[in-house]
Protein backbone atom coordinates (compact mmCIF):
# COMPACT_ATOMS: atom_id res chain seq x y z
CA UNK A 1 0.00 0.00 0.00
CA UNK A 2 1.49 3.54 -0.83
CA UNK A 3 2.24 5.59 1.87
CA UNK A 4 -0.46 8.94 2.41
CA UNK A 5 0.43 12.18 2.11
CA UNK A 6 1.23 14.01 5.09
CA UNK A 7 3.02 17.72 5.79
CA UNK A 8 5.88 15.64 8.08
CA UNK A 9 6.93 14.50 4.97
CA UNK A 10 6.82 17.29 2.66
CA UNK A 11 9.04 18.95 5.41
CA UNK A 12 11.38 15.93 5.58
CA UNK A 13 11.30 16.14 1.50
CA UNK A 14 11.95 19.80 1.46
CA UNK A 15 14.96 19.27 3.95
CA UNK A 16 16.71 15.98 2.12
CA UNK A 17 16.28 17.74 -1.39
CA UNK A 18 17.44 21.30 -0.29
CA UNK A 19 20.75 22.33 -1.79
CA UNK A 20 21.82 22.96 1.87
CA UNK A 21 21.58 19.06 2.32
CA UNK A 22 24.98 17.78 2.69
CA UNK A 23 25.25 15.59 -0.49
CA UNK A 24 27.46 17.91 -2.88
CA UNK A 25 24.72 18.34 -5.94
CA UNK A 26 26.72 21.79 -6.08
CA UNK A 27 30.12 19.66 -7.56
CA UNK A 28 28.15 17.78 -10.64
CA UNK A 29 26.44 19.12 -13.80
CA UNK A 30 25.86 15.48 -15.18
CA UNK A 31 27.34 16.41 -18.48
CA UNK A 32 25.89 20.21 -19.00
CA UNK A 33 29.44 21.50 -18.73
CA UNK A 34 30.77 19.73 -21.68
CA UNK A 35 27.34 20.42 -23.48
CA UNK A 36 27.65 24.43 -22.71
CA UNK A 37 32.03 24.30 -23.98
CA UNK A 38 30.75 22.19 -27.18
CA UNK A 39 27.95 24.64 -27.81
CA UNK A 40 24.91 22.45 -27.39
CA UNK A 41 23.63 24.50 -24.64
CA UNK A 42 24.05 28.11 -25.20
CA UNK A 43 21.18 29.52 -23.65
CA UNK A 44 18.01 29.56 -21.91
CA UNK A 45 15.95 27.96 -24.89
CA UNK A 46 18.53 25.50 -25.44
CA UNK A 47 18.78 24.59 -21.58
CA UNK A 48 14.87 24.32 -20.82
CA UNK A 49 14.81 21.93 -23.57
CA UNK A 50 17.60 20.42 -22.80
CA UNK A 51 16.72 19.39 -19.40
CA UNK A 52 13.40 18.40 -20.69
CA UNK A 53 14.62 16.12 -22.50
CA UNK A 54 16.53 14.51 -19.95
CA UNK A 55 12.92 14.44 -17.82
CA UNK A 56 11.55 12.59 -20.62
CA UNK A 57 13.80 9.88 -22.69
CA UNK A 58 17.01 10.51 -20.68
CA UNK A 59 19.16 10.53 -17.30
CA UNK A 60 16.48 11.71 -15.11
CA UNK A 61 13.43 9.54 -16.45
CA UNK A 62 15.69 6.49 -15.27
CA UNK A 63 16.27 7.85 -11.95
CA UNK A 64 13.41 8.24 -11.06
CA UNK A 65 12.10 4.19 -11.99
CA UNK A 66 14.94 3.43 -9.98
CA UNK A 67 13.69 5.54 -7.17
CA UNK A 68 10.53 4.34 -7.23
CA UNK A 69 11.88 0.54 -7.41
CA UNK A 70 14.42 1.26 -4.51
CA UNK A 71 10.64 2.73 -2.90
CA UNK A 72 9.19 -0.62 -3.37
CA UNK A 73 11.71 -2.68 -2.63
CA UNK A 74 12.48 -0.67 0.70
CA UNK A 75 10.89 -3.60 3.16
CA UNK A 76 12.95 -6.40 1.14
CA UNK A 77 16.52 -5.85 2.04
CA UNK A 78 17.83 -8.94 -1.50
CA UNK A 79 15.48 -6.61 -3.51
CA UNK A 80 17.06 -3.63 -2.54
CA UNK A 81 20.20 -4.88 -2.60
CA UNK A 82 19.45 -6.09 -6.62
CA UNK A 83 18.27 -2.46 -7.15
CA UNK A 84 21.41 -0.84 -6.04
CA UNK A 85 23.48 -3.15 -8.26
CA UNK A 86 21.17 -2.66 -11.35
CA UNK A 87 21.59 1.11 -10.69
CA UNK A 88 24.93 0.91 -10.72
CA UNK A 89 25.44 -0.92 -13.44
CA UNK A 90 23.58 1.02 -15.31
CA UNK A 91 25.12 4.50 -15.30
CA UNK A 92 26.62 5.29 -18.61
CA UNK A 93 30.07 6.68 -17.48
CA UNK A 94 32.42 6.82 -14.76
CA UNK A 95 31.43 10.36 -13.82
CA UNK A 96 27.69 9.43 -13.78
CA UNK A 97 28.86 6.66 -11.15
CA UNK A 98 30.54 8.42 -8.92
CA UNK A 99 28.27 11.31 -9.27
CA UNK A 100 25.54 8.74 -8.56
CA UNK A 101 26.58 6.87 -5.44
CA UNK A 102 28.58 9.91 -4.17
CA UNK A 103 25.60 11.77 -3.55
CA UNK A 104 23.82 8.36 -2.76
CA UNK A 105 26.57 7.60 0.27
CA UNK A 106 26.76 11.33 1.35
CA UNK A 107 22.77 11.11 1.50
CA UNK A 108 22.67 8.09 3.87
CA UNK A 109 24.74 9.76 5.88
CA UNK A 110 23.15 12.75 6.68
CA UNK A 111 19.65 10.83 6.70
CA UNK A 112 20.85 9.13 9.75
CA UNK A 113 19.57 12.27 11.67
CA UNK A 114 15.86 9.99 10.45
CA UNK A 115 17.11 6.70 11.97
CA UNK A 116 15.51 4.00 10.46
CA UNK A 117 16.57 0.08 9.59
CA UNK A 118 16.96 0.78 5.89
CA UNK A 119 20.13 2.74 6.50
CA UNK A 120 21.75 -0.55 8.44
CA UNK A 121 21.03 -2.44 4.95
CA UNK A 122 22.19 0.24 2.22
CA UNK A 123 26.03 0.37 2.43
CA UNK A 124 28.92 2.54 0.52
CA UNK A 125 28.02 2.70 -3.70
CA UNK A 126 24.06 3.09 -3.22
CA UNK A 127 23.11 5.60 -5.93
CA UNK A 128 21.25 8.48 -4.69
CA UNK A 129 17.93 7.71 -6.70
CA UNK A 130 17.85 4.55 -4.70
CA UNK A 131 18.88 5.84 -1.38
CA UNK A 132 16.31 8.69 -1.83
CA UNK A 133 13.36 6.53 -2.73
CA UNK A 134 14.18 3.59 0.14
CA UNK A 135 14.32 6.06 2.81
CA UNK A 136 10.89 8.22 1.57
CA UNK A 137 9.35 4.70 1.77
CA UNK A 138 10.95 4.29 5.16
CA UNK A 139 9.38 7.39 6.36
CA UNK A 140 6.25 6.76 5.07
CA UNK A 141 6.17 9.44 2.72
CA UNK A 142 4.62 9.44 -0.56
CA UNK A 143 5.78 8.14 -3.78
CA UNK A 144 4.05 10.62 -5.91
CA UNK A 145 5.97 13.39 -3.74
CA UNK A 146 9.01 11.84 -3.76
CA UNK A 147 9.13 11.56 -7.12
CA UNK A 148 7.83 15.15 -7.99
CA UNK A 149 10.41 16.54 -5.64
CA UNK A 150 13.68 14.79 -6.54
CA UNK A 151 12.71 15.84 -10.28
CA UNK A 152 12.68 19.37 -9.19
CA UNK A 153 15.64 18.95 -7.01
CA UNK A 154 17.73 17.63 -9.68
CA UNK A 155 16.11 20.40 -12.48
CA UNK A 156 16.89 22.99 -10.04
CA UNK A 157 20.86 21.24 -9.75
CA UNK A 158 21.00 21.79 -13.55
CA UNK A 159 19.72 25.05 -13.48
CA UNK A 160 21.97 25.79 -10.99
CA UNK A 161 25.31 24.86 -12.89
CA UNK A 162 24.28 26.83 -16.03
CA UNK A 163 23.96 29.75 -13.90
CA UNK A 164 27.66 28.97 -12.57
CA UNK A 165 28.64 28.47 -16.34
CA UNK A 166 27.13 31.65 -17.32
CA UNK A 167 25.30 30.85 -19.62
CA UNK A 168 22.03 32.18 -18.10
CA UNK A 169 21.16 34.66 -14.94
CA UNK A 170 19.30 33.95 -12.11
CA UNK A 171 16.20 35.75 -13.46
CA UNK A 172 16.53 33.04 -16.00
CA UNK A 173 17.11 29.97 -14.32
CA UNK A 174 13.65 30.64 -12.35
CA UNK A 175 11.70 30.76 -15.12
CA UNK A 176 13.32 27.95 -16.20
CA UNK A 177 12.01 26.37 -13.54
CA UNK A 178 8.34 27.39 -13.13
CA UNK A 179 8.12 26.43 -17.11
CA UNK A 180 9.11 23.19 -16.20
CA UNK A 181 6.71 22.60 -13.65
CA UNK A 182 4.09 21.13 -16.03
CA UNK A 183 6.63 18.29 -17.33
CA UNK A 184 7.93 17.54 -14.12
CA UNK A 185 4.53 16.76 -12.73
CA UNK A 186 3.73 14.84 -15.91
CA UNK A 187 7.21 12.59 -15.21
CA UNK A 188 6.32 12.06 -11.94
CA UNK A 189 2.62 10.70 -12.11
CA UNK A 190 3.81 9.05 -15.27
CA UNK A 191 6.59 7.03 -12.87
CA UNK A 192 4.48 6.03 -9.97
CA UNK A 193 3.00 2.98 -12.62
CA UNK A 194 6.43 2.59 -14.81
CA UNK A 195 8.84 -0.50 -13.60
CA UNK A 196 11.87 -1.34 -14.48
CA UNK A 197 10.74 -2.85 -17.66
CA UNK A 198 10.24 0.86 -18.76
CA UNK A 199 14.03 1.73 -18.29
CA UNK A 200 15.84 2.97 -21.24
CA UNK A 201 17.71 6.23 -22.46
CA UNK A 202 17.30 7.97 -25.75
CA UNK A 203 19.91 11.21 -24.73
CA UNK A 204 23.00 9.57 -26.51
CA UNK A 205 24.51 12.67 -26.69
CA UNK A 206 24.29 13.68 -23.42
CA UNK A 207 26.38 10.44 -22.25
CA UNK A 208 28.82 11.22 -24.75
CA UNK A 209 29.51 14.60 -23.52
CA UNK A 210 29.74 13.44 -20.28
CA UNK A 211 32.34 10.65 -21.05
CA UNK A 212 34.03 13.27 -23.40
CA UNK A 213 34.02 15.92 -19.92
CA UNK A 214 36.60 13.19 -18.18
CA UNK A 215 39.15 14.76 -20.38
CA UNK A 216 37.87 17.85 -20.72
CA UNK A 217 40.91 20.41 -20.31
CA UNK A 218 39.63 22.72 -17.89
CA UNK A 219 36.70 21.89 -15.65
CA UNK A 220 34.73 23.66 -13.05
CA UNK A 221 32.31 20.50 -12.29
CA UNK A 222 33.11 17.28 -11.30
CA UNK A 223 30.61 15.19 -14.11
Amino acid sequence: MAAARHPLGLVRLMTWLSPAFPVGGFAYSGGLESAVVEGHVTGVTDLAVWIETLLHAGSLRNDVILLAEGYRACGDPVRLQETVALASALSATAERYHEATGQGDAFLAAASAWPQHVLSVLGPGTPYSVAVGAVAMANGIALGDTLAAFLQAQCGQLVSAAIRLGIIGQSHGVAILAGLEPAILQQARLTVDLGLDDLGSATVTADLLSMRHETQYSRLFQS
